[in-house]
Formats: structure tokens, C-alpha cells, sequence
């Protein structure tokens, strides 16, 4: 499940893991292996993947470090052959077996093993709090949503739910992997009679269970998020679009990131063969941004900028402009991009002081449903206007619903020179 929407419905469902921590002997003979929890009794290394037929039945697992688990996962992913019905589990000394159904040819492991009485998943968070005793009419105040964001599991509880620490107990038991779940409680600071409040995007969380150190690395299509979800926001719900940019953007193109955060977008774009300008307000989300981009090989097409975008847009001239940050008038921006103001569209001049003329601008706005799309289109033609610029819609989009009645949306708009 994502943040974004009910019932079982995570764009990228993360496999679980939970059960009892295992080890074996050195030896590759299941006559000298030992066996904790019921766990492997046969292991090989892949270098000996072929003879695995002729050992004793048993589905596999490959061995990776814990670290690596969520990049080792979708690789697995990628290869098709990772098994989702069965639940990752701890093996050994900081290493975990995540399930497979045949031998990885490409993905590095430390080995590829064999497992008894392996851990099958449920089918939901309802089977897991009904093993803890929820009636029916609990399960009415379950949350029918959250995000798994690295290792860590963001979830809002509902009003009225019975139990917290069974749900992240339950939460923890469906997502093995994970290590911490966080309640999610809005915006820190968030208040309409403090005039700092929210400058900085400050998500508003309290630990549920497990370690209290939630910096963490979440992947998405291959982009690796360094982040703390106590610290920062990330929303798993704009997967798509960031998959998305990463798509449109030709190499050698030159992007300015307007509200960059800790390169939700500017890092799939870098990673695309674009050149990134990227400018942040939010300290901590800044410091992500320049770790995000060394960490996913980018740091020579990503220029950073802690700084307001208005600032630095006169001296630009880029084919595209990310606009991903869309205020608080109709509700509140969840990747966090550093900026405060009740309308996104104060930025559209900015934008357009760096845009060359037939270039494009992606304009995220949180509009109410009685106004889709006239608003947003009346914004963009007031700018176009006041720039004497041209103004061609390309391609609207509904990102997700981000409130009753409000969905996130998106315009890609080109802008050419007014011809007189």
C-alpha cells in the first residue's frame, strides 16, 4: 500500500520478512549444517548454482548483505526472479535470505541456499491484527494505508484506532525487512498564526516500534533516496511521475529543479543524462541532495544550490523547469521541497525568466476537483501572457487524490517566443 490509497495497493510492494534469526555451519554438507529456527539446512555458493538440482528439495533463497537488501530485491525484481509469496528472513551474522525462485545470473549475493519450513506472507494487515485478537469491528479503525520508505513503515493512524502498538507490531511482521514504524502526524509546526511555520516542509512523526534511527535508503527504479523520514518528507505516491521525468528528459538537456528537496526528481533526470540545476532551502534536505547525488554517480550533472530558486533563475537558460512544489492553499505539499507560500504559482515568473523559449515547464498544483483543469490553465496563460510568451498545453495529468476532494495534478506546458 502507498500513503496515497486504500486496500493493499503499494505501487512497489515490498516483500516481508519476520522469523527467527538463523545460522549454518562453514560446511556446504547438510550432514554437518546447523539449523536454528528452522532455517537452511543446504546452502551453495553461486558459483556452484548448477548443482543445487541435485540437492535436496527445498525453495531458495539468496543471501545478500542487510544493507544491500532493498537494492539486491529489485535487481532480483528485474531479473524476474524474486518470490513474493514468501517473506525475506534474517540469516546469520547481518545478512539476510530473500527468496527466489531460481539462481540469480546477474545480481551479486553472498550465496544461494535452501530453506525449510519457509515463511509464507498473509495476505494483509487485517490477517496480522487478527492474529492478535482485532474483532471485526476493530478492524473497522485499522488504517487502510501506508508507506514503506527504505526500512522504515510511515503509517497515519486513524481516529479511534483500538491498539497503535499492535498495528506497528502488525506493520512489522508484514514488511520484514523493515526496522522502525513511524506515525505520521502531519506538518511539524504547521499553524496559520506562526509565520515560520512549515518553511521548511518538517514532517511531524513519533516512533511506533522498533529502532529510533530511521536515516535509511529507499530505491526506486534503480535511484537510490538517502533520507530520514523524521526529518525529511517523501511521498512513494509520485513514484510514477518521477519515473516519468526520468522518461521525457532527452541527454544533455538542461533541467532546473526548482523545489529539489533531497532529488526526488533531479536525481532519475541526472541519471538520465540531463544536466541538473537544483536549488533547495530545507538544510537537512539539502544535505541529502548533495549525499543522493555522489551516491547514485551523479555529482557531475547535478548542480546544487542552497538557496531560493527566484534567486538564481535570472541567470539560467534551461530547456526544462520541475516545478514539483505546489504550496499549502488547498492542502499541504508532501515531498517537503523548502518553500512556504499559498499559491505555487508566485513561481511561475521565475520559471520562466530561466526557460528558453520552446522550452517546458511541469506545473504541479493540488487543485480542487471543481476546478480541474480550468486553474491551473488560467494560471499558466496568466503567466504566458505577462512573460509574452506563447502558451501550448502538452499533456495534463492527475498524479494522485491528495485530499477530500483535492487532487495533485500536473501540466506539462511549452512556452515559445510571442510572435507578433
Amino acid at each position: 500500500m502507498s500513503e496515497d490509497g486504500g486496500g493493499d495497493s503499494r505501487e512497489e510492494p515490498t516483500p516481508d520478512s519476520s522469523g527467527g534469526h538463523a545460522d549454518s555451519s562453514e560446511s556446504g554438507d547438510p550432514s554437518n549444517a546447523e539449523t536454528k529456527d528452522t532455517e537452511t539446512i543446504v546452502r551453495a555458493s553461486t558459483d556452484e548454482a548448477d548443482s543445487l538440482e541435485a540437492l535436496e528439495t527445498g525453495p531458495l533463497a539468496a543471501v545478500v548483505d542487510a544493507p544491500r537488501s532493498e537494492a539486491a530485491i529489485e535487481a532480483l525484481r528485474t531479473e524476474d526472479v524474486y518470490d513474493d509469496d514468501r517473506r525475506v528472513r534474517p540469516y546469520g551474522e547481518n545478512g539476510v535470505a530473500l527468496p527466489v525462485t531460481a539462481p540469480p545470473e546477474s545480481t551479486a549475493v553472498r550465496e544461494v541456499i535452501r530453506q525449510v519450513d519457509p515463511e509464507y506472507r498473509t495476505s494483509g494487515l487485517e490477517d496480522h491484527l487478527r492474529e492478535r485478537g482485532w474483532s471485526d469491528a476493530d478492524l473497522e479503525s485499522a488504517p487502510g494505508s501506508w508507506a514503506v520508505i527504505g526500512s522504515v513503515v510511515l503509517v497515519r493512524l486513524p481516529q479511534g484506532c483500538p491498539d497503535e502498538t499492535a498495528v506497528a507490531d502488525a506493520l512489522l511482521d508484514l514488511h520484514g525487512e523493515a526496522e522502525t514504524v513511524l506515525a505520521d502526524e502531519g506538518i511539524a509546526n504547521d499553524t496559520p498564526d506562526d509565520s515560520a511555520a512549515g518553511t521548511y516542509r518538517e514532517p511531524r512523526t513519533r516512533v511506533l516500534a522498533g529502532s529510533s534511527d530511521t536515516e535509511t535508503v529507499h530505491v526506486e527504479d534503480g535511484t537510490s533516496y538517502g533520507l530520514d523520514p523524521q526529518r525529511v518528507m517523501f511521498s512513494p505516491g509520485n513514484q510514477a511521475e518521477r519515473r516519468r521525468m526520468a522518461d521525457v528528459v532527452d541527454s544533455g538537456e538542461h533541467v532546473f529543479d526548482m523545489f529539489a528537496g533531497i532529488g526526488y526528481f533531479s536525481l532519475p533526470m541526472a541519471r538520465a543524462g540531463a544536466s541538473v540545476t537544483a536549488t533547495e532551502l530545507n538544510p537537512t534536505a539539502f544535505r541529502y541532495l548533495l549525499e543522493n547525488a555522489v551516491a547514485n554517480d551523479v555529482s557531475q550533472r547535478l548542480d546544487a544550490y542552497h538557496s531560493d530558486c527566484r534567486e538564481l533563475a535570472p541567470s539560467l537558460e534551461v530547456d526544462r523547469v520541475v516545478m514539483g512544489y505546489y504550496g499549502v492553499g488547498d492542502g499541504t505539499d508532501d515531498d517537503g521541497h523548502g518553500m512556504r507560500t499559498n499559491e505555487a504559482e508566485v513561481f511561475l515568473p521565475a520559471a520562466l525568466e530561466a526557460l528558453v523559449p520552446g522550452g517546458i515547464v511541469h506545473y504541479h498544483e493540488a487543485t480542487p476537483e471543481a476546478e480541474l483543469w480550468d486553474r491551473p490553465l488560467e494560471r499558466l496563460e496568466r503567466a504566458a501572457d505577462a512573460a509574452g510568451r506563447a502558451l501550448t498545453v502538452l499533456e495534463t495529468r492527475r498524479v494522485k487524490s491528495h485530499s477530500a476532494g483535492v487532487e495533485h495534478v500536473v501540466v506539462d506546458a511549452r512556452f515559445d517566443v510571442l510572435e507578433e
